[in-house]
């Protein structure tokens, strides 16, 4: 299993955020952050909101570190990038 994670510099709600992803499924993901303990709401169509005082939680368990440019980069190679504003198709490798 491998997940990634960009550093926390996406601001919001007046914090900082970071995106975590899988290049394999968003079954691996959601695995991934329910086992942080993240809950489901926290999933924004292709990827996990996690705020910054948890980063650190997220590479114990074994996400990879990469900049927000790789986690675009790997979304994409993987099939599963969804854009916002464009309807989702399905995919057999998520649910």
């Amino acid at each position: 299993m491998t997940v990634y994670i960009d550093p926390p510099t996406w601001p919001g709600h007046g914090r900082m955020w970071s995106h975590v992803i899988s290049d394999v499924s968003f079954d691996e993901l959601h695995a991934f952050a329910e086992g942080l303990g993240v809950p489901r709401r926290a999933f924004e169509r292709d990827h996990y909101d996690l705020p910054a005082q948890r980063y650190a939680d997220a590479v114990r368990a074994g996400a990879v570190q990469v900049s927000s440019r790789e986690v675009v980069r790997l979304l994409h190679a993987a099939g599963l990038r969804r854009p916002k504003g464009r309807a989702q198709s399905p995919d057999a490798r998520s649910s």
